[in-house]
């Protein structure tokens, strides 16, 4: 386990950022006097990013900037990235390319490019001479230095580049600009020690730290105060947090610090590692007021041999026990998981080992994924014999089976009363959507306006991905 104690950005540099947040504010009022500046933030990968896109746009509203959906009416584009598939790298290239003649029409507008893809050198070298237009690019670790670089930007200094490795401190107090009035994310940690063979995210998010308790609690009572329904726990492994802390505590105690606040919401986390999964984690959904039944736990691999090679620490039938107990704990709990087809040195044989898997636990959902090569990871460097034609015609044939398994699961629904947390307005008009304790989607004949608040629904309908029902009668 990694010991090292974690600190925080001292005061005093977080002060410095927001002397430079009003010197660019007020840079900003100079360039684009008569009218407010519009900015768009669009962040690519996983719900960490996506939290970390809303400090990026509360950072940007404290400058005088104002949101807008649209990248052709937006006079500052930020583009926030994830590295952990390739496709996710390509699509967040080609979009930055697409600004070019954007730029090229408006020069005074500023390009900025972050996150996790560009942390990786490789990846900041090639914007750097392959995107000449783009004003801005900077990792993992610097986002709390924005005003810094705006500012600098704007008063003609040279293109900033800062993919500064630094991982040691927790940056807290950025402003948060959220997406929702009802849903909250809540990072309660960042990086990973784990070095799975597959994965690039210790490279790019650094090693774990965690965030204090003491914040963390007071940012989710803040929340509840302020009326959001769920709060979401974030954390490339929550199960490890407690990483360089001087108290002693672990995750369990951290959710039951927060379940204790006094409020209608719910608490949902992720993501858990299987290897820092316990009885006492389980023991604490369990008996919690606000947590969910719902635990998401990557398994990756039905192949122990596969599982050895990918560096997860667990075998299948550790994996097995915790299902077990946590079905015995909380029989209404439902289970998710990731899985990946077609790593490196997988036969056919290791792969029937995961359907087998997946017909023993019966996930209610699964995030599927064919093997993409990460450049940097162990995994990059192993023999790769299958290709990719047989890749793919293994994932059909384990989507196939996971579909019939969650159709079995969602007509089992039918008849039952769950409560919702709609979120947005339905395909159908008349109907909104959201999704039950349980994280199933549901879709519900009501009107918009019972959009985040939570609902009772009889369900009466099974789709082949949610449910669909009515609100229940008094």
């Amino acid at each position: 386990m990694n010991n090292r104690v974690k600190t925080e950005v001292p005061a005093e540099v977080m002060q410095e950022q927001e002397k430079y947040t009003q010197l660019a504010r007020m840079r900003i009022a100079e360039i684009y006097y008569g009218r407010i500046p519009k900015y768009h933030v669009h962040s690519y990968g996983c719900q960490l990013n996506v939290s970390d896109g809303e400090k990026l746009k509360g950072q940007l509203e404290a400058m005088g900037y104002q949101q807008t959906q649209s990248v052709e009416d937006a006079d500052f584009v930020i583009y926030n990235t994830c590295a952990v598939r390739e496709n996710a790298e390509d699509r967040a290239l080609g979009n930055l390319g697409a600004l070019k003649n954007q730029k090229r029409r408006r020069p005074s507008m500023l390009i900025a490019i972050c996150g996790c893809m560009t942390q990786q050198q490789h990846i900041a070298d090639k914007i750097k001479k392959s995107f000449p237009f783009v004003d801005i690019v900077f990792g993992t670790h610097s986002m709390y230095r924005l005003p810094e670089m705006v500012w600098s930007r704007l008063n003609g200094g040279a293109r900033v580049f800062d993919t500064s490795a630094d991982d040691k401190d927790i940056v807290e107090g950025l402003p948060v600009s959220r997406d929702s009035d009802f849903k909250a994310w809540l990072p309660v940690m960042y990086g990973c020690d784990n070095f799975c063979s597959y994965c690039i995210v210790p490279y790019v998010r650094g090693r774990e730290r965690s965030r204090r308790p003491e914040e963390v609690v007071a940012e989710a009572r803040k929340i509840v105060e302020s009326g959001y329904k769920e709060i979401m726990l974030l954390g490339q492994n929550v199960n490890s947090y407690g990483v360089g802390l001087e108290e002693k505590i672990n995750f369990s105690e951290l959710l039951r610090r927060i379940d204790a606040i006094e409020g209608d919401y719910r608490i949902r986390f992720m993501t858990s590692h299987p290897k820092d999964c316990t009885h006492e984690l389980i023991d604490t959904i369990a008996d919690s007021k606000h947590i969910c039944h719902h635990i998401h736990l990557p398994v990756q691999c039905g192949s122990d041999r596969i599982l050895k090679l990918m560096n997860r620490k667990y075998d299948v039938a550790k994996y097995l026990e915790l299902i077990s107990y946590a079905r015995e704990r909380m029989p209404d709990v439902t289970l998710t998981s990731d899985i990946i087809v077609g790593f490196p040195g997988e036969t056919y044989e290791d792969f029937l080992q995961t359907l087998e898997l997946l017909k023993t636990v019966r996930f209610n959902a699964l995030y599927t994924f064919i093997y993409s090569k990460r450049e940097g990871t162990v995994a990059a460097k192993m023999e790769d014999p299958v290709p990719y034609e047989d890749k793919s015609r293994w994932f059909r044939e384990l989507l196939a089976v996971q579909e019939e398994i969650a159709d079995s699961y969602y007509k089992s629904m039918v008849g039952k009363r769950v409560r919702v947390l709609p979120e947005e307005l339905g395909k159908n008009e008349g109907t909104i959507t959201g999704r039950d304790d349980g994280n199933i989607i549901v879709n519900i004949k009501a009107p918009e306006s019972m959009i985040g608040s939570f609902v009772e629904v009889d369900v009466d309908t099974a789709y082949n991905w949610a449910v669909g029902g009515t609100i229940a009668a008094e």
